[in-house]
């Protein structure tokens, strides 16, 4: 899938620069604002150096006035006055290229920060949209464009606007007709760095799909690396990435065979134009139209801009990168996020009591509006009760508390905490008083001691060591020779499936909610570790409204009401005694079912 998405198939069409790409462009120069004194400074010294740059050619040009004796002054001191421009030229070129990588630096730290905090805010639905190598890809690489136009391009084009109109204006001065004739031959070099340019930023777009779609590969593998090695599919990953490097090398090969013959046809075109001035030049200083120092200077000048021009190709293909690079950071920018960073952490969060209403709740997912998942569900749960969703996968258990915690809005219907509609709380109010506990445990790559406290990051060492005895956790953790300071490893990869749930429910403990979502906290365990869980989860629901989903319907024969979904709907509901009791009931179904099962093995 990946490959097809990226792969040679690509269009080959990149739009091109418009005015509207190059607005949302000049919006990163809002990020200037706070540095926007050191970036007047390092402007003017930029244009210290450009200007110091070109009286380079005037000063090498009055050498020869001094060999032809119409200059006052002597070799040596303008030679030494060329090493004062040279110092202070290299002074100039030091301190605007510490300005503006300070400036750029510092503003794209910012957009970083904005970026990551836009996107951590975003819903759900707009996430499960986009691949995780795509959202990190506008933070790195597209941040990384922007902060190119800042610290380099931004210093190149007015170098190279500054060096085509002084430069040009001094020939003109220095002979108008030399001039035109060196202004005859520069079309070319125009049209020719345009078209290489754009083919360039072509080739450049699709390398930039190919590297994409190999980060893809390697982004997936990692994080599926179990299942590679279960299927021994680890030859056929190598050559999923290998087939895509190879499509890389290739481009690159053909863009430096591309680049190689444009810089062989620049080289023979500004030096041919170069022989053809020198031509010409000599014969107006045979006809005593102008200087030989003036012809000399007039060819350092022509030099210059033969660059300048040479290199507006690459300048172009650059600031096209950054447009598009803007467009995508801005996109992203401008997306409305569900939650608000400055009120977030309110100590003053409503706590509820955690009576929980749903009534005729119907629902469809943004991504697939014409499959309705729940078709009018119903079901009250007081304070302090604990329910459980049963029924086969797909029936819409997931959903249910999906939507009330506001991962998703649902179309019709009402869900109510308290008797106030959920759409009432602010989003993050409401998920304070809620915490999950699901099947697969995502504990972070630190300590386990951080992973606890991520249930309530304020927490005191007390607090944590408490939760973790209260999830039966604290056995294990001081077996460990670090104790609480022990590394998890990537996504708790070095504890075990019943380590990693207590893990979590020490988190959900430290949280301390009044509504707890147990999502298949079980069943993924063996026996013995599933009841050390339970005993854990046993703490964990005391005085709180709980919401079960399980499989395993041992575990929740204690529950206060079970209802049993199928398609969308309620399909049954009473307690474990009630429901096994109907005849032919779908409850009464699965409990044969797992008995079978549990009978066959």
């Amino acid at each position: 899938m990946s490959e097809k998405k990226y792969g040679t198939d690509a269009p080959l069409a990149v739009r091109k620069i418009s005015w509207e790409g190059l607005r949302i462009t000049l919006d990163i120069f809002g990020y200037l604002r706070p540095y926007r004194w050191r970036f007047f400074i390092g402007m003017i010294f930029l244009a210290l150096s450009t200007g110091t740059s070109l009286a380079f050619p005037k000063l090498v040009g009055s050498i020869i006035e001094v060999i032809e004796g119409k200059s006052p002054y002597t070799i040596n001191q303008i030679t030494l006055f060329l090493f004062v421009v040279l110092i202070c030229q290299a002074v100039f070129s030091f301190f605007r290229i510490y300005l503006f990588t300070q400036v750029s630096e510092m503003a794209m730290t910012n957009i970083r920060s904005d970026v990551f905090s836009k996107i951590i805010t975003l819903p759900i639905s707009f996430l499960e949209q986009r691949r995780v190598g795509e959202l990190t890809s506008r933070i790195t690489s597209d941040v990384s464009q922007l902060q190119g136009l800042l610290s380099f391009t931004l210093a190149e084009i007015f170098r190279q606007i500054a060096t085509l109109i002084v430069g040009i204006s001094i020939l003109f001065y220095t002979s108008w007709k030399l001039t035109l004739f060196m202004l005859a031959t520069f079309p070319l070099l125009v049209i020719a760095s345009v078209f290489f340019g754009r083919h360039m930023r072509r080739l450049s777009k699709i390398a930039q799909d190919e590297l994409a779609a190999a980060n893809v590969v390697v982004e997936e593998t990692l994080q599926s690396v179990n299942v590679v090695k279960a299927f021994t599919n680890e030859p056929l990953e190598v050559n999923r990435y290998k087939t895509i490097l190879q499509r890389v090398v290739d481009l690159s090969l053909y863009a430096a065979r591309f680049r190689g013959g444009f810089v062989s046809f620049i080289i023979f075109a500004l030096f041919g134009g170069i022989v053809g001035v020198v031509w010409y030049g000599a014969g107006l200083v045979q006809s005593g139209e102008f200087g030989l120092s003036d012809l000399f200077t007039f060819i350092l000048y022509t030099t210059f801009i033969g660059a300048s021009i040479s290199g507006m190709g690459d300048l172009y293909a650059q600031l096209n990168k950054t447009v598009g690079a803007s467009e995508r950071i801005f996109e992203i920018l401008k997306e409305t996020p569900e939650i608000d960073l400055s009120v977030i952490d309110n100590p003053d969060t409503q706590r509820v009591r955690g009576e929980i209403i749903y009534d005729n709740v119907h629902f469809s997912y943004p991504s697939r509006s014409d499959l309705t998942v729940l078709k009018g569900i119903s079901f009250h749960v007081r304070a302090g009760e604990k329910v459980a969703l049963v029924g086969y996968s797909g029936a819409g258990k997931s959903t249910i508390v999906q939507l009330l915690m506001r991962f998703y809005d649902f179309q019709s219907g009402e869900i109510s905490i308290d008797g106030q509609s959920i759409t009432s709380f602010g989003i993050s109010e409401l998920r304070k008083n809620i915490a999950v506990v699901p099947q697969e445990v995502m504990l972070f790559g630190g300590t386990i001691y951080e992973n606890i406290a991520y249930g309530k990051p304020s927490a005191t060492r007390d607090e944590i060591y408490d939760a973790a005895r209260r999830a039966h956790a604290l056995e294990f953790i001081l077996s460990f020779p670090e104790k609480f300071e022990t590394v998890v490893g990537e996504r708790g990869i070095k504890l075990s499936g019943g380590q990693r749930q207590r893990i979590a429910i020490a988190r959900a403990i430290l949280k301390d909610p009044k509504i707890l979502i147990l999502d298949e906290a079980t069943s993924s365990l063996d026996a013995e570790s599933e009841k050390l869980v339970q005993v854990a989860l046993d703490e964990l629901m005391k005085n709180r409204t709980t919401i079960v989903i399980a499989h395993r319907l041992a575990t929740i024969r204690k529950v206060d009401m079970i209802y049993v979904i199928r398609e969308g709907k309620i399909a049954e509901s009473g307690t474990h005694q009630e429901l096994s009791l109907v005849d032919n009931g779908l409850y009464a179904n699965l409990i044969r079912l797992q008995f079978e099962t549990a009978e066959d093995l």
